[in-house]
């Protein structure tokens, strides 16, 4: 089968579907993979990086789509992504349909297979390809917060951590407010970590 790894183009994404490890992996087990040129530099991986590991370089994403029996990415196929898919061809990303009624249409008109990370299964009934997205997403929920939670964001929090030789303001209320709900978050993100 020949694998096919576009680069994401959906605003602000810059993950990537496949990283060189799991081509190196695809590899070895006889598949072969097809990367758009620069879909890694996201991440920090180059073209080198992927053709170290066994894949071959497109020049486009039209030549990936054209070339490959199945389309690994990170998100949901954009509009110019889905004239691209064709019937018989297999599409494996998250793409949370029941929130997008265009989508689907769109994505059975292609006549592609779709496979949505988070409907995969695994024996037990578990969802392993959504569950370190959930981690992910309960460990930046902290960081997000704080971030929004800042006077520059419009919050009431202008100091998250105390810096050696600064005294805390001990009658801030605002500093009383979000301590007990970080700490929270704290707590449940530590939770999701260990497990």
């Amino acid at each position: 089968m020949l694998i096919g790894v576009p680069k994401e183009i959906k605003t602000q994404e810059y993950r990537v579907g496949l990283v060189p490890g799991s081509v190196r992996e695809l590899v070895h087990h006889g598949q072969s993979v097809l990367v758009e040129a620069g879909a890694g530099l996201g991440t920090g991986f180059g073209d080198e990086a992927y053709a170290g590991a066994g894949a071959a370089i497109a020049g486009d994403a039209a030549e990936v789509f054209a070339k490959t029996d199945m389309i690994v990415k990170v998100k949901e196929p954009q509009a110019e992504e889905i004239r691209l898919l064709r019937s018989g061809q297999i599409l494996f990303t998250y793409l949370h349909l029941a929130a997008d009624k265009r989508l689907t249409e769109a994505l059975l008109r292609s006549g592609a297979t779709c496979i949505a990370y988070e409907t995969v299964t695994d024996a037990r009934g578990g969802l392993p390809l959504l569950a370190p997205m959930s981690e992910v997403a309960g460990r930046m929920s902290v960081q997000v917060a704080a971030h929004n939670l800042e006077k520059e964001q419009g919050g009431a929090v202008s100091f998250w951590a105390e810096c050696p030789g600064l005294r805390p303001r001990r009658s801030s209320s605002s500093a009383a407010a979000w301590r007990e709900p970080m700490l929270r978050g704290l707590r449940w993100a530590s939770r999701l970590r260990s497990r």
